[in-house]
């Protein structure tokens, strides 16, 4: 029996649309699900290999692609790009991924989780905000772009990692994002700010932003947490 996932690409309908995305499959054959959201780079092998990863764990990992097969080469490129996808735009395609994941026959349970960096973070906030099938959130250093969410439908629990360094999302910011989320849902966020880490801690393919000891730690928090509300919501 194989101990590697089965990666493939795959097309869903999405926002009277065919989306676009990549599955991996733990080598189990099924497991919960987990939708893996992009930096503003696009979906590039870093985030193939996150949902590897997250096979390898045992989830059914499904990362759209948010940007249609392109992927930016530099910062001004990926600005452009992520300035281009509003956020509603944005959520609804989740919003398909989501139900197309739910309906894979390797998928566990009737709620899935949402991971997401940079970019991908602020859409974890917000896709978790408008979808009730999601049921665990976990931004990385999210940066939510056309102002908070209404939380005021949100079920499912967060936990957010973010670096101590990060000018992005600086901690001191998260207490407001805490309070919002608390007094509009009732539910309370955990928040983890790991110290020397930066943007993109977690990002093993820029050394510059690369942060093993957080982006390790971060990691087994994030697989410890989605299995038991996965496990808890199934």
């Amino acid at each position: 029996m194989s101990t590697e996932p089965s990666p493939q690409n795959v097309s869903f309908p999405s926002a009277g649309a065919t989306a676009y995305g990549y599955l991996a499959v733990p080598p189990s054959g099924h497991g919960p699900g987990v939708i893996v959201i992009q930096e503003w780079w696009g979906l590039t092998s870093h985030i193939k290999d996150i949902a590897d990863r997250f096979a390898r764990a045992g989830f059914v990992a499904l990362a759209p692609d948010l940007y249609g097969g392109q992927v930016a080469h530099d910062s001004d490129e990926a600005l452009r790009m992520m300035s281009e996808l509003p956020t509603d735009r944005g959520t609804e395609l989740l919003s398909g991924a989501v139900g197309y994941l739910l309906e894979r026959p390797e998928t566990d349970g009737e709620t899935v989780g949402a991971v997401g960096f940079c970019m991908g973070g602020g859409f974890v906030l917000s896709l978790a905000a408008k979808e009730q099938r999601v049921s665990a959130a976990v931004p990385f250093y999210g940066v939510i772009k056309d102002g908070m969410p209404d939380f005021s439908n949100l079920k499912a629990e967060i936990l957010g990692n973010y670096g101590e360094l990060d000018p992005s999302v600086p901690p001191e910011s998260l207490e407001e994002l805490r309070t919002t989320i608390e007094s509009q849902s009732g539910i309370v966020p955990v928040f983890h700010v790991y110290p020397g880490a930066g943007h993109a801690f977690f990002n093993d393919d820029r050394p510059e932003a690369y942060h093993a000891e957080s982006s390790t730690e971060a990691w087994e928090r994030t697989l410890d947490f989605l299995r038991a509300q996965l496990t808890k919501a199934s």
